[in-house]
């Protein structure tokens, strides 16, 4: 949609219009299955962090919302472990202003 070009993922109607695709809900299912999985086995191995990187042509709009939307499900569902890290959102390819880091508890 060529509307929403200009704009990022951040935007409430990029976001929708990416997470309303089949595949990119699919593609969070998988990738929640496999953070739940993974971080509480890294914790257990005492790794003091674990970067996690999603992309996508331009890294404005698919990477940025699949990003956000990650970071909602695994703060919102049970711990990823005791205690429950900290989750760091960089967007790399954002402008200054957009891209500053947004922490999740």
């Amino acid at each position: 949609m060529a509307t929403l070009r200009p704009r990022t993922g951040l935007d409430a109607e990029v976001a929708a219009f990416v997470l309303d695709q089949t595949d990119a809900t699919v593609l969070l299912d998988h990738l929640e299955g496999l953070l739940r999985f993974v971080v509480p086995r890294s914790v257990r191995e005492g790794r003091s962090y674990l970067t996690v990187a999603l992309g996508c042509t331009g890294g404005q709009h698919r990477s940025v919302a699949l990003t956000e939307a990650l970071a909602q499900r695994l703060s919102a569902g049970e711990p990823l472990s005791r205690p429950p890290p900290q989750l760091i959102i960089r967007h790399r390819d954002l402008p200054e202003a957009a891209a500053k880091e947004t922490v999740h508890a």
